[in-house]
């Protein structure tokens, strides 16, 4: 017990993943982790008060990427993570996690040391029992400390068609772990239920906790391709920036496997610890439905909803009022630009609607009337084949990319606060009420320099509107 005291637990947290069966509140520009619950709070919110309770003041590390490093840094920021309690690895490139685990425990055995226990979890679960998870993650790290790869299994509820399942094999002396004795992929309904009935297996959570050390050890032996890639990824990398960035070219050379396939189900120290702490991955409409409570006829409300002689139906409408009138078992989401209409037995399938919606190039497979931004956010108001009206919000100090556009022009009008232009090679302030304008082809910054948020108008006119007519020359958040 006094090892398993005195080993450094490190919290890992992955973050990344479109989670297209939540469309249309998840969406590519703005996944899964970022959903907000009835309660206010994200996935990524929860999952790092989650690793705080657990980790005490050890830095807590996230991998994510460059697209999702500022907004996933300003949430930290928000429940009071300083700069030393946040670390950030930033991928290129999504390669599935067994890569991403890789590297982030070279890093670990670097910073820490090969001892000290990672502790992995996804930012888009849900835990319910604090003090359950709290109580099953020392009964990992005790198995870690003793050279075990340890993951955690969730007593089935019921038959479950969209986990994947761990067989429970014999329980390991003198602790509260077992061994595995098989890695099950995700069953059809009647395998399901013979699983539930047979009390030996549990759901895979994705959730592991081993010794960094362990887990390198592991991949050299089960994958030495994907541990061969991940130290040519490790030399080239600028291991002294914050955050650190992996580099592309040799990141892009990664095997895409998940941990799952690269080790878990290969090695012979696995062990399983069962738990009973309210654990969801959140992964349907289904799921999101059921965390809220229903009414007489089990029907489930989030927003401004009217229902009339409709049982067993999930709303939620952010702004607008969503009436449902005769209808069952159908789940309705409305964010404004997108509208949802689905039975709830077939949640699951919504992703098929994102795979669509990306054939058709069309921007709401990615993103959403309001779009987050390293310096702010910007709100689409209109959007025709003539023009294209936003509002950004500036937030203080931040500093829009120096830029031109080919294909459009754009009007700038201060709704709040002063703003700093530059237009070519001139530079001049705009106050609430002022306006300028920005021909196409000309070289414009904008830059808030007070300690007020600036809201600005912003009427786009020309042929063309997409995001990717931006040319940038300077960028201080490095996307130049």
């Amino acid at each position: 017990m006094n090892a398993t005291r005195n080993a450094p637990l490190v919290p890992l947290i992955l973050s990344g993943g479109a989670g297209t069966r939540l469309w249309p509140v998840s969406r590519r520009a703005h996944p899964k982790p970022f959903m907000q619950l009835a309660d206010g709070q994200s996935l990524a919110e929860k999952t790092w008060l989650r690793a705080r309770a657990v980790a005490g003041d050890a830095p807590i590390l996230t991998v994510t990427s460059r697209d999702y490093y500022f907004y996933t840094r300003d949430l930290y920021t928000k429940l009071g993570a300083g700069a030393d309690q946040s670390r950030f690895l930033l991928e290129p490139m999504g390669r599935n996690t067994a890569p991403a685990i890789a590297l982030a425990a070279l890093q670990v055995r670097d910073l820490v040391g090969p001892d000290a226990c990672l502790l992995v979890m996804p930012a888009d679960h849900l835990i319910a029992d604090e003090g359950a998870f709290a109580e099953a993650v020392n009964a990992a790290r005790e198995l870690a400390v003793a050279g075990r790869l340890a993951t955690f299994g969730m007593y089935p509820t019921h038959p479950e068609t969209g986990y994947g399942y761990i067989r429970q094999g014999g329980a390991i002396e003198d602790t509260s772990g077992f061994e595995v004795d098989a890695f099950v992929e995700k069953p059809d309904l009647e395998t399901a239920q013979s699983y539930l009935a047979s009390g030996e297996y549990l759901w895979n959570s994705g959730m592991f906790c081993f010794k960094a050390g362990a887990l390198l050890d592991a991949m050299a032996e089960y994958a030495p391709d994907v541990m061969a890639a991940a130290e040519r990824v490790w030399a080239a990398t600028d291991r002294e920036a914050s955050p650190v960035e992996l580099p592309a070219e040799p990141f892009a050379e990664c095997p895409s496997i998940s941990i799952d396939y690269a080790i878990m189900e290969k090695a012979a120290n696995v062990a399983v610890v069962p738990g009973d702490f309210g654990w969801s991955d959140i992964g349907s409409w289904k799921a999101i439905s059921e965390l809220y409570q229903s009414d007489q006829a089990g029907n489930r409300v989030r927003g401004k909803a009217v229902l009339v002689d409709s049982r067993d139906c999930f709303v939620q409408g952010d702004r607008r009022l969503v009436a449902a009138v005769g209808l069952k078992d159908v789940v309705i989401v409305d964010t404004g630009d997108a509208v949802l209409v689905a039975h709830r037995d077939q949640a699951q399938d919504v992703g098929q609607v994102v795979r669509q919606l990306t054939e058709l190039e069309h921007e709401a497979a990615i993103y959403h009337q309001t779009v987050h931004r390293p310096w702010g956010s910007y709100t689409i108001l209109e959007d025709e084949d003539d023009c294209k009206v936003k509002r950004l919000v500036v937030k203080p100090g931040q500093v829009l990319s120096l830029q031109l556009h080919h294909k459009r022009a754009e009007h700038w009008t201060v709704v709040q606060g002063t703003a700093k232009v530059r237009l070519g090679d001139e530079e001049f302030l705009l106050e609430a009420n002022q306006s300028t304008y920005i021909p196409v082809e000309t070289l414009h910054r904008l830059e808030n320099p007070g300690t007020e948020d600036v809201h600005l108008i912003e009427v786009q006119t020309g042929s063309y509107f997409g995001e990717d007519d931006i040319e940038r020359f300077e960028d201080i958040y490095g996307r130049a």
